[in-house]
């Protein structure tokens, strides 16, 4: 397996794509309603929940799309300092709800100070965030955040897109007071791409029961029903459901604890690196992303010369995200790399800084 540093699709172990290859079972059957459930049972424990979690076939924009529709009938506060921000908010004002924006610069973090200001001078009934901004390589502070929320305004429902960071960093459901939490396959679980999972608290589920026009495929009670009774209300994704159960199996067999401190030192490594020849981060410095690395072009070396000269040794890294891309790339350290890979990947980066007569040392 040739690794990829991008931040998804990432690269999913032969034996998790092995784990599709097994027969195709009828999404009725209780053999496979026996599988999904297993699933959604050890799902829970990557959200650090007691609550429910939708397994949906979807991309994670799905599942904010689904938060929008499922949690408010008109306001919405929509934090946006990076693009997936920028998503959920433009996901909310496209399905008719009233979205202010609570924005900071791209880079900066959202801050829980900023955030009890915007509630102290209105009433929402959600509030939106992303806890890993995949564009600029940043993790907004969202327990603090969260703490805010419930201090100014406790009724404001939390939704959390943690696309990028569930599995690869640590964030706490439950003990955080979060009241649905949303993620993708093909990052930090190393699947490959077409799930989203999202856990929906007992409160957000009572909300939604009072919410018109909820739609029909993202409908949480719906959802709700057909998880106590098989799946899904629509047909899963079975084989991948299969991949979901399996690789959660390896997740938790390497432990929570281990694979977030993984995914640490990689992200501490590459940060080093970065540094030390004369790159600048995006991200300030205190709210720097475990999963992925943002840094600024410097040198007169960008994305396309770094891929260029990775593709023949069978890696590659990302081009910077929407405004960013041609000004920025990003090395994303998620799902099963390892440090090795890393190291591997820096060295390469060294020798076409050298062939650069760009020094390396340090």
């Amino acid at each position: 397996m040739s690794p990829m540093f991008v931040p998804g699709p990432v690269d999913v172990a032969e034996d998790v794509l092995q784990a599709q290859a097994r027969p195709i079972l009828p999404h009725r059957s209780p053999e496979f309603e026996d599988i999904f459930h297993r699933a959604e049972a050890k799902a829970r424990q990557l959200f650090y929940t007691q609550h429910r979690v939708f397994i949906t076939a979807s991309s994670g924009t799905g599942l904010q799309e689904a938060a929008v529709r499922n949690l408010a009938k008109e306001k919405v506060l929509a934090c946006v300092n990076g693009a997936f921000g920028k998503r959920w908010a433009e996901v909310a004002e496209t399905n008719g709800k009233k979205v202010t924006r609570l924005e900071a610069p791209w880079g900066q973090p959202i801050t829980p100070e900023a955030v009890a200001q915007a509630l102290q001078q209105e009433a929402y009934e959600i509030i939106t965030v992303v806890h890993n901004e995949t564009s600029v390589g940043l993790e907004n502070p969202i327990q603090a955040i969260a703490a805010a929320v419930r201090a100014v305004s406790p009724n404001t429902l939390i939704c959390v897109d943690a696309v990028s960071s569930l599995g690869g960093a640590k964030l706490e459901m439950d003990a955080w007071g979060l009241d649905m939490v949303l993620t993708s396959s093909q990052k930090c679980l190393a699947l490959p791409p077409g799930l989203a999972l999202g856990a929906v608290s007992d409160r957000a589920m009572e909300k939604a029961k009072t919410v018109p026009f909820r739609g029909w495929y993202f409908d949480f009670l719906r959802l709700e029903k057909h998880r106590l009774k098989d799946s899904t209300p629509a047909t899963p994704a079975v084989s991948l459901v299969y991949a979901l159960d399996y690789q959660l199996d390896r997740i938790l067999a390497e432990g929570l604890e281990n694979r977030f401190a993984r995914h640490e030192a990689m992200a501490k490594r590459v940060r080093a690196w970065a540094t030390a020849r004369g790159f600048d981060l995006l991200a300030a410095e205190g709210y720097r992303s475990k999963t992925v690395t943002a840094i600024f072009n410097a040198h007169g070396i960008g994305a396309a010369e770094i891929n260029d000269y990775l593709r023949p040794r069978d890696m590659r890294i990302a081009n910077g995200y929407g405004p960013l891309k041609g000004k920025a790339f990003r090395i994303a350290h998620m799902g099963e790399l390892q440090m090795h890979d890393i190291e591997t990947l820096l060295a390469a980066l060294d020798e076409l800084l050298q062939s650069r007569e760009i020094p390396t040392e340090g």
